[in-house]
């Protein structure tokens, strides 16, 4: 097991990586957490018959009468209705201020739960026990929230869970899309922050069906490691944890186009990072062998065209201009200066338009 600190202006929280780190749950509730007053676990329909069992095993010894709230899977958890539902759980079961919020799932159960958590009687504690790879990025940092029929993650807060505890084991169960759906964040957090990792993965990561536990380890560690330095400077995202976003924005409207769910978080994002790169070598100079990027990431099964979706690009333009970074009428961009040098640039419609009609003709 590897154990990670996260540093922010509010809180400071251990990650622990590993498997069957989730041993170590109920010592820690116990030492560090008390008084608990009551157990909430917050996980998906497809979770649920997987794991809810075993984490409740590590639990009852030491917390009785635990409350269960099982939601729908994926991003058809993050809506108003869902969200309403969760409160009216715990109201009924008299839940308090000294009751803690488990969020069992992937990034769609730790967004909702820990939106619950922010929300619910103005505050109470959450730990992430994520079971997807994508969940890596999404379970540090803090940032919580439901998804709006206008714009993904719209209604939301920032609220620091109590520890993250990542169990290695669950993972080996997800389907191939769901580890190209997390994969991508890795991918993501080479390219903002360091070279060498993103060396590292294309000389060692050629399938995404046979990575083994250490590899499996190592690249959540470190993708954690990259996003928590960023964190620490900005936990309220005002100014560098905009970086995070590299790939996100092209990758949100896509989303929101298709209809949340038809579509994965990182094979959106993958399909934004491409188009950022791109951006980045004709505005930036940046120096990036694509070639070998493109034909890396289809080895791993990426769909990188989305012609096939039948979206407007107007409509991608109209997305955009509602992301959380946008303001004014520009859209704006994380893109590369090269490899770990990001910086934002904006771009008005007309721009745009020219650029992302180049983009699809290439697919």
């Amino acid at each position: 097991m590897k154990e990670l600190t996260i540093q922010t202006s509010s809180k400071t929280y251990p990650v622990i990586v590993g498997d069957d780190c989730l041993t170590t749950l109920a010592d820690f509730i116990q030492n560090q957490l008390q008084p608990i007053s009551r157990i909430w676990i917050i996980t998906d329909k497809n979770v649920a018959p997987l794991y809810l069992e075993n984490v409740k095993n590590q639990l009852e010894p030491y917390f009785s009468n635990i409350l269960v709230t099982v939601v729908p899977g994926g991003e058809h958890a993050k809506t108003f209705s869902v969200f309403e539902q969760c409160h009216e759980d715990g109201l009924k079961a008299n839940i308090n201020r000294k009751s803690l919020i488990l969020a069992l799932g992937g990034g769609a159960v730790g967004d909702l739960a820990g939106f619950v958590a922010a929300t619910y009687m103005r505050g109470i504690r959450f730990i992430g026990i994520p079971t997807t790879l994508l969940a890596h990025d999404s379970a540090v940092g803090g940032k919580v929230a439901i998804n709006h029929k206008l714009g993904k993650n719209m209604i939301g807060a920032f609220h620091q869970p109590e520890a993250v505890f990542y169990d290695t084991k669950f993972l080996y169960s997800l389907p191939e899309k769901e580890w190209r759906s997390g994969f991508a964040e890795a991918i993501k957090h080479a390219l903002i922050q360091d070279g060498s990792f993103y060396e590292w993965m294309l000389e060692n990561v050629t399938r995404l069906d046979n990575i083994n536990s250490d590899k499996l380890t190592y690249i959540i560690t470190k993708g954690i490691s990259i996003k928590a330095t960023v964190v620490k400077q900005d936990e309220r995202e005002t100014g560098i944890r905009e970086i995070l976003n590299f790939g996100h924005t092209l990758g949100h409207s896509i989303e929101n186009n298709l209809g949340y769910g038809k579509i994965t978080h990182g094979e959106a994002v993958m399909i934004g990072m491409l188009f950022a790169l791109k951006l980045s070598i004709e505005k930036c100079g940046l120096t990036f062998d694509l070639n070998r990027f493109e034909t890396w990431v289809k080895q791993l099964g990426y769909e990188l065209s989305i012609s096939r979706c039948n979206i407007q690009i107007q409509k991608l333009i109209e997305s955009m201009k509602k992301d959380k970074k946008t303001t004014g009428k520009e859209v704006t961009f994380v893109l590369l200066k090269q490899i770990g040098e990001p910086i934002t640039m904006k771009f008005s419609e007309e721009e745009l338009l020219h650029s992302l009609m180049n983009y699809f003709e290439q697919f």
